[in-house]
């Protein structure tokens, strides 16, 4: 029961291969890429000092509406 050889591997591969299709596996590397991105990109925003955000009621927010939308009560 030693180690796996590297045929081993290369049939384990095929098999993964054939069940779940290329597409899906270059899907799941994406995701798993973007997640790591992400990861990382948390870790060198925690080593920051975080921001004070302080509500000042003064403060006036203008803007337009576009679009008046009605709800029911």
């Amino acid at each position: 029961m030693g180690s796996l050889s590297i045929w081993h591997w290369l049939i384990v591969l095929l098999v993964v291969v054939l069940i779940f299709g290329t597409k899906k596996l270059r899907n799941i590397g994406e995701d798993l890429g973007g997640a790591v991105k992400g990861f990382k990109e948390g870790m060198k925003g925690s080593d920051e000092p975080q921001k004070q955000v302080t509500q000042d009621s003064s403060k006036i927010i203008e803007g337009e509406v576009k679009e008046k939308t009605q709800t029911k009560v």
